[in-house]
């Protein structure tokens, strides 16, 4: 068996599936959020006519790579919300191949909870020979052993809804009524110009779709710079779900994403409002702690082996400016 993924399609620009498993984890019946219906916030479609499974503490266990930006953002959201206690975290190792994320990291190459090599054994235990990706971050029932949901924006938004009664007392609230409707449209912005759009310009099977795909990123991070030269964070003087989605592709830009993904108009660093903006994150607790430059690095660098064949990481960038002092609060 070939277990080598390969990510680019020659001729063809690059295109995200984004369907996932639409399962909710619900506090109730119906989903806390009283804004649900208005903004839904699952990948494809955000169909509302799924399974339910009730939100209960040590029923379920966060699997999330830190190596993995749209896994990274669940594992934010659970460190900012104090959600430890009740959702436990298994956390692959940043290498996997086209089968599997793999537990690599945990002492026997197995996790601790679930007892399986494989993510890939949850997401079987869910449907027999599951014929999508095996994605990161999932929620998994421990009991069963079985994947509930691996849709990524619907995972971090029900962890700020649904599980409030177990966040801790001071739990920072990531989606404010007042600046909802604005939230929302800056949060698809970024997601399809500047999250997506970092994969459009690497994945790129053309030198016409990376051009097109490098144009509309850097338009969007010049949007960004000038966004934040009046404000601290995107919604304002407080850290909402927006800051955290942004996050994770900052934090990636410079050792990632300019070299390895051609994204090289410039670096992060070199953009003052946004790399500010990203130093005054890092520095905020539940950021920094769960950045791993290491294994982020190792993640792209070893496993697109069509656009890195040779597998060698590269050593930098220096990490200590991120300690640096940002000046923006």
């Amino acid at each position: 068996m070939n277990d080598t993924a390969t990510y680019t399609k020659k001729g063809e620009p690059f295109e995200r599936d984004m369907s996932y498993i639409p399962d909710r984890v619900l506090a109730g019946e119906r989903s806390a959020d009283p804004l649900d219906d208005t903004f839904p916030s699952g990948s494809k479609d955000s169909p509302r006519d799924v399974e339910v499974w009730q939100a209960e503490p040590g029923r379920y266990r966060l699997v999330a790579a830190r190596a993995c930006p749209w896994a990274h953002r669940s594992i934010i959201v659970r460190k900012l919300l104090g959600l430890e206690d009740a959702i436990s975290w298994g956390a692959p190792g940043p290498v996997h191949d086209a089968r599997s994320w793999t537990f690599d990291l945990d002492p026997g190459g197995k996790d601790p909870v679930l007892g399986i090599e494989r993510l890939q054994e949850a997401y079987f235990a869910r449907e027999a020979g599951y014929p999508r990706g095996i994605t990161v971050p999932a929620i998994v029932e421990v009991a069963s052993g079985k994947v509930v949901t691996n849709d990524f924006p619907q995972i971090t938004h029900d962890l700020s809804f649904e599980w409030r009664d177990h966040q801790r007392p001071d739990a920072p609230d990531l989606w404010p009524a007042d600046v909802r409707e604005e939230m929302e449209a800056v949060m698809k912005r970024v997601f399809t110009e500047v999250n997506n759009g970092v994969y459009r310009c690497g994945f790129a099977g053309s030198q016409e779709a990376y051009e097109e795909a490098y144009e509309r990123l850097f338009a969007a991070l010049d949007w960004l710079e000038g966004w934040l030269a009046d404000r601290r964070f995107l919604m304002g003087d407080s850290i909402t779900e927006a800051d955290v989605r942004l996050f994770t592709t900052l934090v990636r830009f410079d050792a990632v994403y300019h070299g390895h993904f051609k994204c090289n108009r410039n670096k992060l660093t070199e953009m003052p409002n946004l790399w500010g903006y990203a130093r005054d994150l890092f520095q905020t607790p539940g950021f920094a702690d769960e950045v791993d430059f290491e294994q982020i690095k190792h993640h792209y660098y070893v496993v697109h082996t069509d656009i890195n064949p040779t597998q060698i990481v590269p050593a930098g960038p220096d990490e200590s400016g991120w300690l640096t002092p940002h000046g923006r609060g």
